[in-house]
C-alpha cells in the first residue's frame, strides 16, 4: 500500500472528524456525521496498523479515534455516592485479599535488605563493588543522606516523592502479570536500602538512618509492598486460575480488584509523601517524628485488616481467583 497516497486520500475525513469532535454541542446532522466518520477512521487505523505500521501516523489516528469516541459517548458523571463504599469496603477488601502476597513480599524484601546491610557492616568495601567510590561513600554518610530530606522546598519535594513512589508502585502493579519483573524491582530497592543502611550503621549513624526513615518509610514501603503483592496476585491468577474460571476470566477478575488497589495506593502514597516532605525534615524531636510515622502506619494496617476482614465476611458473590475462592469487590447493581 502506498502510504502517502492513502494519507492524501483520507486526510480530509480525518480533519473533518477532528473538527467535529471539538464541537461542544453538535447538531443532530453533525452527530450522525461524526459517528460515520469515527467508524471510517477506526477502519483506517486498523488498515495502517496491519499493512504499513508507521508509528507517527498510528499515534495520530489513535488520538483522533479516542477523542472522537469521547465526544460521541460523552463524559460519564462521577457517582459520588459510590465513594464511601469504595473507601469503607472495596479498597480495604482488595488490599486485604492480597495480604499473603504483599506480606510475603515485605518479608523477602526485609530479609534481603537486612542481609545486605549486615554484609556491608562487616565489609565496608562492599559498596565499591557496586560502583560507589570512597568519596561518594563519605559524602553519603556525612551529609548527603541527611541533606536529601531538606534540600528542596517542602511542597515540591513532597510532589517529587509522590510521583516517584507512584511510578515504582505502578511498575510493580503492571509488571505483576509477568511475575519476575516485580522481583527485580524489589531487589533493586532492597539493594539500595541495604547498602545505604549498612553504610550509615557501620559508620555509627544508625540513629540518623532509622530516625529519618521511620516517619515516612513505614507507610511508603508498605504501599510498595502492597503494589507488588497485588501485581503478583494478578500474575498468579493466570498461572493457577482455579477450577471455575478460564485463565482469561481469572486474570480479568484479579485485575479488576488490582485496579481498586491501585487507585487507593495513590492516596496512601500521597500521605507518605506529605510525611517525608513535612515531618521527616522537621524540627520536631526524633521520637515525636518516629511516633507520627508509626501511628500513621498502624492506622493504615488497622484500616486494611479491620475493614477488609469485615468486607470479606459480608459474603459477596465468589469467584475463584488464583486457585482460591475470593469474593469480588464489585457487584452488578
Amino acid at each position: 500500500m502506498d502510504l502517502d497516497a492513502y494519507v492524501a486520500e483520507h486526510r480530509g475525513e480525518w480533519r473533518r472528524l477532528e473538527a467535529l469532535s471539538r464541537r461542544r454541542k453538535p447538531t443532530a446532522a453533525e452527530a450522525d456525521e461524526m459517528v460515520l466518520l469515527y467508524q471510517r477512521v477506526a477502519t483506517h487505523l486498523s488498515v495502517v496498523r496491519s499493512r504499513t505500521p508507521d508509528p507517527a501516523l498510528v499515534a495520530e489516528l489513535s488520538r483522533l479515534v479516542l477523542s472522537a469516541r469521547a465526544a460521541i459517548t460523552g463524559a460519564q458523571p462521577v457517582d459520588w455516592r459510590r465513594v464511601p463504599r469504595f473507601l469503607a469496603h472495596d479498597l480495604p477488601l482488595a488490599i486485604y485479599q492480597a495480604r499473603r502476597w504483599w506480606i510475603s513480599a515485605a518479608v523477602c524484601f526485609l530479609l534481603v535488605a537486612g542481609a545486605i546491610a549486615a554484609w556491608v557492616i562487616q565489609d565496608p568495601t562492599l559498596p565499591r563493588a557496586f560502583g560507589m567510590t570512597s568519596a561518594e561513600i563519605d559524602s553519603l554518610v556525612q551529609h548527603d543522606f541527611e541533606d536529601y530530606y531538606s534540600e528542596h522546598f517542602a511542597p515540591n519535594f513532597g510532589l517529587l516523592v509522590w510521583t516517584n513512589n507512584a511510578w515504582i508502585a505502578a511498575q510493580s502493579l503492571a509488571a505483576g502479570v509477568l511475575l519476575l519483573p516485580v522481583a527485580l524491582i524489589l531487589w533493586e530497592n532492597a539493594l539500595s536500602i541495604g547498602l545505604t543502611g549498612g553504610l550509615m550503621i557501620g559508620h555509627g549513624r544508625a540513629d540518623v538512618f532509622f530516625g529519618l526513615i521511620a516517619p515516612h518509610g513505614l507507610l511508603e514501603l508498605t504501599a510498595i509492598f502492597v503494589a507488588s503483592g497485588i501485581g503478583l496476585r494478578v500474575g498468579w491468577s493466570w498461572v493457577v486460575p482455579g477450577p471455575l474460571l478460564t485463565r482469561g476470566q481469572s486474570l480479568a477478575a484479579a485485575a479488576r480488584q488490582g485496579i481498586v488497589g491501585a487507585v487507593g495506593l495513590v492516596g496512601v502514597l500521597a500521605v507518605a509523601g506529605l510525611l517525608e516532605a513535612f515531618v521527616t525534615p522537621s524540627v520536631l524531636p526524633l521520637l515525636v517524628r518516629d511516633a507520627i510515622g508509626v501511628l500513621v502506619w498502624t492506622a493504615f494496617l488497622a484500616y486494611v485488616f479491620v475493614l477488609g476482614r469485615r468486607a470479606e465476611r459480608e459474603g459477596e458473590p465468589v469467584l475463584a481467583v488464583g486457585g482460591q475462592s475470593r469474593p469480588v469487590a464489585f457487584k452488578a447493581r
